[in-house]
């Protein structure tokens, strides 16, 4: 004797008793199910979403499809069994009773006391005229087994019990023996709920016509719209559920536009501390740069830059790397940038204001390991020297009318920001000449790869790279665009770590 199969039933509306029977052109109800075939095992009772079967105990007697309680199989509580929608007649009684395989457009799930007597679901249609499948939980247990990503639309009954879980042990499960304000809370506290197990779901609330106050409540508390239940009808109530999806649609996007507004409002705020206003006025010198964060989407990076001239005419420029490429290293850069234009100001440059930049770094960075490289130049009013102090951060390129383009000393770099207490970083002096163009850039520019193999383009890479660009009379803004963009391509898409570059430029 082969060994019975596990009986799959649906949980929507027809498995209730509560949606009308399949439409005509589903066919003769003979026609469902071959003569032994078990309805299990029909195609026509497969065709349902995976998430909106249960399956009932086995059972091996003759007369187990034909008009028995489902209680008998599950529990009966919504609480104890796997099927929530129990409580009904057994819809393997009728095979003509399965739901249409047509498919439909829309699902709704109906929370209420008492399903089965509601008069509220038969022949709801879509816009299409095709069938609305319906769904029922008793309780907001049952709702939240429910509650699958195709459900569009909740019908919630006002008048449902409040959950238990949410009231205090004295009350025992009871409702209703409290003044008519706890039951008008109680009731709320329901909708509140459900808005909160549910918060991309058009919800309807269902009140009796008497009273109206408490429709406009719920509205007010979140549901798209409330609804009369002894007024209902399934033309008004098909319409219904139709408008409160398309205003939850429509309420969702505008929410996600207004906080797309917002969020872009924040990242240019935040991008304005980032990427500073060079202070240059009265300055000869001509400034560009160019800043690509490495993260995807996003408008920060780790990677910070300034420029500004002090009341002596000296020109200070600086750039820096903090290590990483999430939100608090982006963070962390502003931090830095804006302390490194005040001690500037102040008058401090070289050894003094790397030491107090570590001093800072070291007490607003969220982890030890932490650090940051910087890159620091101060120009001389007459704009024919400079002052170089590296904090483990690449050398700046120089190019001059006549000779090809070449790194700065390296020789005495110091250490990274934020790795050696007390660390000491020299000044070294160089001669830039009366007309020069000064880039400083972070490693980004340098770390990205040439072609699909691991060989990287470095420093060497770059410097040939921006010697041809100058060949090619490329100057300022066009300049670094090219070189940025150049970069990209060789590495064959966007480059995993954050670039800024910064040019300096002095005619004769």
């Amino acid at each position: 004797m082969p060994v019975p199969v596990p009986r799959q039933r649906a949980i929507p509306a027809v498995e209730c008793g509560q949606a009308p029977a399949a439409s005509p052109d589903s066919g003769p109800s003979k026609e469902q199910a071959p003569p032994g075939t078990h309805p299990a095992e029909h195609p026509t009772t497969r065709r349902e979403n995976p998430t909106e079967k249960r399956e009932k105990p086995t059972d091996t007697s003759p007369d187990t499809s034909t008009g028995t309680d489902s209680r008998t199989g599950t529990g009966t509580d919504g609480r104890t069994g796997t099927d929530t929608g129990t409580g009904r007649t057994h819809t393997e009684t009728h095979p003509d009773r399965t739901q249409s395989a047509a498919p439909t457009n829309l699902t709704v799930l109906l929370i209420e006391d008492d399903p089965a007597g509601s008069p509220i679901v038969p022949d709801l249609l879509d816009q299409a005229g095709k069938p609305i499948r319906v769904r029922t939980a008793r309780n907001l247990t049952e709702a939240g087994r429910l509650l699958t990503d195709d459900v569009h639309c909740i019908l919630l009954d006002l008048a449902l019990s409040a959950p238990a879980p949410a009231r205090t042990s004295a009350d025992g499960g009871g409702n209703g023996n409290g003044g008519g304000d706890a039951e008008d809370h109680d009731e709320l506290a329901v909708l509140r709920h459900v808005l909160q197990l549910a918060p991309r779901h058009a919800v309807l609330a269902l009140t009796s016509s008497s009273d109206a106050e408490r429709g406009a409540e719920a509205v007010a508390v979140g549901a798209q719209d409330y609804l009369f239940r002894d007024e209902l009808d399934g033309r008004l109530l098909s319409r219904a559920i139709r408008y409160a999806v398309e205003r939850k649609r429509s309420d969702s996007a505008e929410r996600r536009l207004a906080e797309g507004r917002l969020r872009a409002q924040e990242n240019r705020r935040l991008e304005r501390g980032l990427l500073p206003t060079p202070l240059l006025a009265g300055s000869p010198l001509r400034f560009a740069a160019r800043y690509r964060p490495g993260r995807s989407r996003a408008l920060l990076g780790g990677d910070f830059y300034d420029v500004v001239r002090t009341p002596d005419g000296t020109v200070h420029a600086m750039i820096g790397d903090v290590c990483g490429h999430g939100p608090d290293e982006a963070a962390l850069g502003v931090e830095l940038r804006i302390a490194w234009r005040a001690l500037t100001l102040a008058g401090l440059c070289g050894d003094e204001l790397l030491g107090t930049l570590q001093q800072v770094l070291e007490h607003e960075r969220s982890d030890d390991e932490i650090f940051a490289t910087l890159c620091a130049v101060d120009i001389s009013p007459d704009g024919r020297r400079a002052g170089l102090c590296l904090a483990g951060h690449p050398s700046p390129l120089l190019s001059r009318p006549g000779e090809p383009a070449r790194l700065l000393p390296y020789d005495n770099n110091g250490p990274a920001l934020g790795l050696l207490p007390g660390a000491r970083w020299p000044r070294m002096q160089v001669e830039l000449g009366a007309e020069w163009s000064l880039m400083l850039y972070t490693d980004g520019l340098i770390e990205g790869h040439v072609g699909e193999g691991r060989e990287r383009l470095g420093q060497d890479g770059m410097v040939e790279m921006v010697r041809r660009q100058l060949a090619e009379g490329l100057a300022g803004e066009e300049l670094l665009r090219a070189t940025v963009n150049e970069v990209r391509e060789l590495n064959g898409g966007e480059l995993a770590d954050d670039v800024a570059v910064v040019l300096l430029d002095r005619t004769a």
